[in-house]
This record gives structure tokens, sequence and C-alpha cells, in this order.
């Protein structure tokens, strides 16, 4: 089911309402066209919104679905009265239930970002973000006292967007180290790890979509031939076993259910905050 649109509409970044949205999608069989409308701060903006997704709705012959997050009640009026879509005020559903269970009205700010300048929480995120960049893929093994987590695995089995992953929405200091062929053959842990075992944390994939994925980048070679993969993931899983690492399969896992285990497995502290 693709002949159908759903807009993710905001009068910030739009993300809340993209995530919160696509959450709620994920239950159901449908591949809808996506469209993001961030910045609809204005009434001009809210009429010309409005007038795109009536059209969408028109030209599809299925009235769009839209996902608000508008907190500037004129502009919500101007969505809700005039749009022909299936309009759902996420902070309809979700604040004002909390409002009257608090006893208090919420501040009612556009975006999430706001004062950043003086956020903690943003400042850690951006630490975390260099940190992570600067020791992608074994850049550096400087500073590794410092990391909340260091991703092994072969090359290729998604230790980068995970680091980075922790890093942006966790404030997670996390290095990653490619397991090697040489590693295998001198069969222990590279030295440079060895000293912070116990913050390593292991991935690892099906072969077989190792080689699919290795042959996007190197077609035909030695490194992505399916025998080479099978004997690097199984060496990897050997040494992790050995060395008492814990470790999961990237093959069939997302990024966010990945990231999940991590943190529950080395820093459960950071799923209280």
């Amino acid at each position: 089911m693709t002949d159908r649109t759903v807009y993710f509409i905001s009068d910030g970044t739009g993300i809340t309402a993209e995530t919160f949205g696509n959450s709620i999608l994920a239950q159901f069989p449908i591949k809808p066209r996506h469209v993001r409308r961030p910045f609809v701060d204005t009434t001009e903006k809210a009429y010309a919104v409005v007038r795109e997704i009536n059209e969408t709705g028109e030209r599809e012959g299925k009235r769009a679905i839209v996902f608000a997050t508008l907190v500037d009640r004129e502009v919500l009026k101007i969505v809700r009265d005039h749009c022909q879509g299936r309009v759902i005020d996420m902070f309809a559903t979700f604040i004002e239930p909390l409002e009257e269970e608090f006893q208090v009205k919420s501040n009612h700010r556009v975006g999430r970002f706001s004062d950043v300048a003086r956020s903690q929480e943003y400042h850690d995120r951006i630490e975390a973000i260099n940190f992570s960049l600067a020791h992608d893929d074994g850049q550096s093994a400087k500073n590794l006292d410092a990391a909340d987590v260091i991703l092994v695995g072969v090359s290729r089995c998604g230790k980068t967007p995970t680091s980075l992953y922790l890093a942006m929405q966790h404030g997670i200091k996390a290095a990653n180290y490619p397991l090697i062929p040489e590693d295998f053959e001198r069969n222990k842990m590279p030295a440079s790890l060895a000293p912070h075992k116990g913050k390593c944390f292991g991935l690892t994939i099906d072969p077989d979509r190792l080689s699919q994925i290795r042959n996007e980048r190197r077609p035909g070679s030695k490194y992505a031939d399916i025998l080479n993969c099978r004997y690097e993931i199984n060496e990897a899983e050997k040494m992790m076993k050995r060395e008492g690492i814990a470790w999961l399969s990237s093959t069939h896992k997302s990024i966010e259910e990945i990231a999940t285990t991590i943190l529950r497995d080395i820093r459960p502290d950071r799923l209280v905050y």
C-alpha cells in the first residue's frame, strides 16, 4: 500500500512528529509516502501546508494522514479547521491529559532543542559524537579509558552506525574497533583493547548478509567472498566467547534495538534519566 501519503508537520524540526508517527505506522503492513514539513510557525505557512495536504488527497483519492506537533494555537486551529486529511494532534493526545494529571500547564515551547546552549545534556552529546568520530574503525587507541563502550566485530557488521547512534541519541562515548584476520592469527585480542575488555561489546552478523554488504563495496574481492566472511565471523565469535565479551547479531536487528541492548548490558544507568 503505497498510494497514500503521511505528513509530519511541526512548528519545530518535525523530528518528534516523525519519530512518534513512524512508531505508530510500524504497527501496520503499509508503506506510505512520507513528507516532513518543519517550521510551520506562521498562519501563511499553515495555509500553504493545508493546501498541499488537500491537493495530495484529491490527487490520490484518499485523504492524507497528518501527524502534527503544533504548539501555536492559531496555526493549529488553521490545520484543524481546514485540513481535509486525517489529523492526529500528538500534543493534544499526550500533553492535555498530562496537564490534567499534573495539575499544571505545559510551557508550550516550540521545538525540543530550545535553550541548547544552557543544556549540559546537549553538550554531553556533542562531546560524545566527537569522541565516536575520533575513535571510529580503530582510528585511535588514545583515551579509550574515557569510552563508555567499545564495539568490536568484523568489518561492515554495523559498528559505526551503532556508535554514532549511541552518541547522538544517548550521549554515550562509543569507540569501535574492527577485528581483522591478523587478530585471529595471533589468537588473542588486539593489545590496545585488552586493558578495556570490560567495556567491550561485540557485534556479529550472518555471513551471507556480510558477503552481500561487502560485495556492494568491493565486488568480487576476497574481502567479500562468502568463505572468507564465514571464516572471519567464526573466528570473531570464538574470540568473543573466549574473552567473555557479550555480543549479539546485527542481522535482523535495528540500530535502535542494538543500542538498547548495549545500554542495558554496559550502561544500564543511561536507561534512567
